[in-house]
């Protein structure tokens, strides 16, 4: 038996990081101004630890889209998978060589995946566990988050480069 309503329960779970944060940040300013030598010093140390997870867990709150779509992302060693109802594939991570967001994809938009290869994948940003691509993405050589983040809020009407790796050398 549950006390919270569904829907709020999700709404909490949406911004977990940075409710975790607020909390490590709230405790760690108690003991700053409470106590005195090292538990100061250590309190000190976790109000700065507490902010960095809330920038993080903003981050990660504002990539989040929504759930519910079609077909299941996992990321496993360095390898993207997406199960879908009619399509699906796998890719390395270390093959990737552009990421591009369409808004144009149904049922959802999509972020569309390319490798060296000329193997495409195409993820709905609505897909089960999609936000395991935030880490994916922020692991990718001159990535701009912030810039990606913009991007997928910004609702835009054609397909937009997020990332691209540049020329690719043999030496």
């Amino acid at each position: 038996m549950t006390f919270i309503r569904p829907e709020l329960r999700r709404r909490i779970w949406r911004w977990r990081e940075v409710l975790i944060g607020l909390f490590v940040a709230g405790c760690g300013m108690f003991w700053t101004v409470s106590q005195t030598g090292i538990l100061a010093a250590i309190g000190l140390a976790l109000t700065i630890v507490g902010a960095l997870v809330v920038f993080a867990g903003f981050q990660r709150t504002r990539f989040r889209v929504g759930a519910g779509g079609p077909g299941v992302v996992q990321v496993t060693e360095r390898q993207v998978t997406y199960y879908g109802p009619f399509d699906g594939g796998a890719l390395s991570i270390d093959a990737l060589v552009r990421v591009d967001l369409d808004p144009g994809a149904q049922p959802f938009p999509a972020w569309i995946l390319t490798e060296a290869g000329g193997t495409v994948l195409a993820i709905p940003t609505h897909a089960e566990n999609a936000e395991a691509l935030f880490d994916v993405f922020a692991a990718l050589d001159g990535i701009q988050t912030e810039s990606m983040l913009t991007k997928l809020r910004g609702n835009p009407r054609e397909r937009v480069r997020i990332w691209d790796s540049g020329p690719r050398r043999l030496h």
